[in-house]
């Protein structure tokens, strides 16, 4: 049970009430956003809240278990801080959000319903319905090592050790030719081999996607050509003479860390562990099989 400011509680208690519901979004580039469902701006702890924003609240569950509870918030592309291509970008996702509960004719009488993140956003051709996810939601994400075969560290962080800013890991392109959404020619990366830039990430630094980064699901080279295939389309469309900052990919197996990378003394999988196919084994008279110890 929360526990009410006493002025909000005398305003409830009165029996006619001013109440409208405030979001405060912090996303994870720093830019925070206020949006409310009343008619006029209501300013409050620093954030002013954005009026007839669109937003509009389901009801709010809670329980006393660690179940991830969740709330929808639905709304409208009505406001101008909202745009389309950054939803599709990414830069809404698991932002920080408060959801209160604010008399708007005296803001200091306010109770926070809500502390969460965005989740899963589901657009439609003028409307889009968010996810509050509660704060039990981060019990939910591994914490600590993984046991498996493949490394769990990323590659270029701290535990892998690569610098993907050296001359060897990072190329400087060009796109000269657009050949479909996701794939495109380039110049610039002559130097490197086939597939070394595969499952690696692009940096475009000109064009519409500038300051944006993308996966790559593939790098060829042949014929005095480099061809790069992404993961997915960009939001905004991809132009010749788009200029970018590409950087190699690792598989996360230890071979690819050896050949490519020297870098086996930092390698975070366990390529020697037992695989699935050790569970079904059984003793087999003149193979490895034999019922002996393992080796």
């Amino acid at each position: 049970m929360k526990a009410l400011p006493a002025a909000l509680q005398a305003h409830l208690d009165s029996g006619t009430t001013t109440l409208a519901w405030c979001w405060r979004v912090e996303r994870a580039d720093g830019e925070v956003f206020g949006f409310t469902d009343h008619d006029r701006a209501i300013s409050f702890g620093g954030t002013d809240y954005e009026p007839e924003s669109g937003f509009s609240a389901s009801e709010i569950r809670a329980g006393s278990q660690l179940a991830v509870d969740a709330q929808d918030a639905e709304g409208a592309l009505t406001s101008d801080r909202i745009q389309e291509t950054d939803i599709l970008d990414g830069r809404w996702d698991n932002a920080a959000i408060e959801v209160w509960r604010v008399n708007w004719t005296a803001p200091a009488q306010r109770v926070l319903m809500r502390r969460g993140n965005i989740g899963e956003i589901r657009r439609g051709k003028v409307s889009f319905i968010t996810e509050v996810r509660s704060l039990s939601h981060v019990l939910n994400q591994t914490v600590g090592r993984t046991f498996q075969y493949y490394c769990d560290a990323a590659l270029g962080d701290g535990r892998c050790g690569i610098d993907l800013d050296a001359p060897a890991f990072r190329g400087a392109g060009e796109i000269t030719a657009v050949t479909a959404d996701r794939v495109f020619e380039a110049s610039g990366l002559g130097g490197f081999a086939d597939g070394w830039f595969s499952m690696g990430h692009v940096e475009w630094l000109t064009g519409a996607n500038a300051g944006r980064r993308a996966e790559v699901a593939a790098h060829g080279f042949s014929g005095g050509t480099a061809t790069v295939e992404l993961a997915e389309a960009p939001v905004r469309p991809l132009e010749t003479g788009d200029q970018f900052y590409i950087r190699a990919g690792c598989d996360k197996q230890i071979g690819t860390c050896r050949a490519k990378f020297a870098n086996v003394a930092n390698f975070r999988g366990f390529p020697h562990m037992p695989g699935d196919d050790v569970v079904i084994r059984y003793p087999n008279r003149g193979d490895e099989n034999s019922g002996g110890t393992l080796r």
